[in-house]
Formats: structure tokens, sequence, C-alpha cells
């Protein structure tokens, strides 16, 4: 582990299967789905605002510059680990894999095309739902993870614990560039829709492509699960797009933040039983 600019890379490499069951949370298999649905985007979604954030570091002042480089440091690393999983996954799977080259193509179309302020922005309200889910997670940890697979856990604790640790990065450097509101809400419309409409056309292949196909369940567990999160998501979002706000006015989710405080990034554990970490 390196630390620079206040936050800390942590050098994770995750030992997953030859290749991974979507539906590796059992007893919650359309959870899984959803949380594979957001990892289909991260090796597109993250390198594009993490060059808008790289190609304006040499511009901004001491300490944010640092912060900054220490960011796409720590998102690197996230789109690194997410592609190593998401090739397990999608073994064997031309649903997800038709879904993924969809979004290849719109984040690489919004990466030549859009301004960089706008590419600072998207980055901006990314971060935001990103923490927003951070929070969401943290407090149904137990449903999403208890007894699932630990590198699988691991790899989406270690993502959403970091999110949180570098919420203020991306809305800091934004401000110091550009900061204009109306882009920022244009911006966090369009990354919200794009997530929204990806995380339904993946889960949907899964579920297709899975004995749950024909069972009812999975398909109305998503509708509360989904709204849930929405519920979290969309007011923090509503707020961050107003002047005066600041990602620090966010309160950290305690579960997250402690596991990360013990998380062993060489072995990709943590060194605690699951009771002795806070309840959600």
């Amino acid at each position: 582990m390196t630390s620079t600019g206040g936050l800390t890379e942590r050098r994770v490499r995750l030992a997953h299967g030859d290749e991974v069951d979507p539906a590796w949370n059992a007893r919650r298999p359309e959870l899984a789905f959803a949380v594979n649905a957001v990892s289909l985007l991260m090796p597109y979604a993250e390198p594009y605002f993490v060059r808008a954030v790289r190609g304006v570091a040499h511009d901004l002042d001491e300490p944010l510059r640092s912060t900054a480089v220490a960011f796409c440091a720590q998102e690197a690393r996230h789109h690194g680990e997410h592609r190593r999983f998401n090739d397990r996954l999608t073994v064997d799977r031309p649903g997800l894999v038709r879904v993924e080259g969809w979004a290849r193509r719109s984040y690489g179309w919004l990466d030549r095309t859009r301004s960089t302020r706008f590419s600072l922005a998207f980055a901006a309200a990314s971060e935001t739902i990103a923490f927003s889910i951070a929070r969401w997670a943290d407090r149904h940890d137990r449903v999403l993870f208890d007894g699932v697979e630990p590198s699988t856990a691991a790899l989406f604790r270690w993502h959403l614990a970091e999110e949180v640790e570098h919420k203020s990065v991306a809305h800091d450097v934004y401000e110091a560039v550009d900061g204009s509101r109306l882009r920022y809400a244009l911006a966090a419309f369009t990354t919200l829709s794009l997530l929204a409409w990806f995380t339904v056309l993946a889960v949907l292949a899964q579920l297709w492509g899975s004995r749950w196909r024909w069972s009812p369940l999975p398909w109305l567990r998503l509708v509360p699960w989904a709204v849930s999160i929405g519920f979290v998501t969309v007011p923090n979002l509503v707020v961050a797009s107003f002047p005066g706000h600041h990602p620090r006015d966010f309160t950290d989710p305690p579960g997250l933040v402690t596991w990360l405080r013990y998380f062993d990034p060489a072995t990709g554990t943590v060194p605690l039983l699951e009771g002795d970490l806070p309840d959600r």
C-alpha cells in the first residue's frame, strides 16, 4: 500500500475462480444480478472520468493535485479488478457480452465527444452515485454478502469503501475547473440514466439465462430493491446539484469505513470475524 494526497492506493488482486456464477448470492440472486450489472460498466465508465481528472491534474494547486492523482490510482485499481471479475462472469454468456459491448460504445462516445468540463461534471456526479450506493449497501451488507464467496464479497466491499474514502475528490476537481451547477445536473441525469438503463438490460439478460427466468419472485423482488436504492441516490444527486453543497456534508457509512480499516489488500481478507464488525 502507498499513501498519496491523503488517499491510500491498495494493491489488490483477488483470487477469483476460472468462472463466476452470476447468481453468487443464492438467497437473493436478483441482487447478485444487479451488482454484476454495475460491475460490467466499471471498465468503461471509470476510465472515462479518470482520463478527465488526470487531464487537468497538472493545472491544479496542491494539495488537490496530489489527491487527484491518488484518486485516479484508486479508480484504476477498481476497474482493473472489475475487468478480471467480468472476464470470468461473462464466460459463455452472450447476453452479457452484448450488454458489455453496448456499454463500451456508449462511454467511448462520451469520452470522444464531450467537453472536459462536462466529463468532470460526469465524474463528480458519478462519485455521488457511487457514494449513495455505498451507503445503501452498508445498510444491506448481510443481505448482499453473507455466505458469498469471499473474493466476490471483498471486490465490492473494497470498491464501495474506497468510494466513501475519496467521495470529495472529483467534486473538488470539478469545482476548481468549472463548477457550473447546471452542467452538473445535466451530467448527473446522464450518468444516472446510463446506469439505470444498462443495469436493467444486464439484469434481464442474467435472469433470462438463469433457472429463475420463469419464477416471478426474483422479478417482483427487484422492484422494491430498485426503489430503495433510488430513495438514497436521487435525493443525494438533487442536493449535490445545489450551490454550496460539498460531499463532506454526507455522513459516511460506518460499516464500510470500519471494514476498510481492517482490510488486508495482500490477502483480500479482513482478519476479523464478521460478527465483530458494526451492525448495519
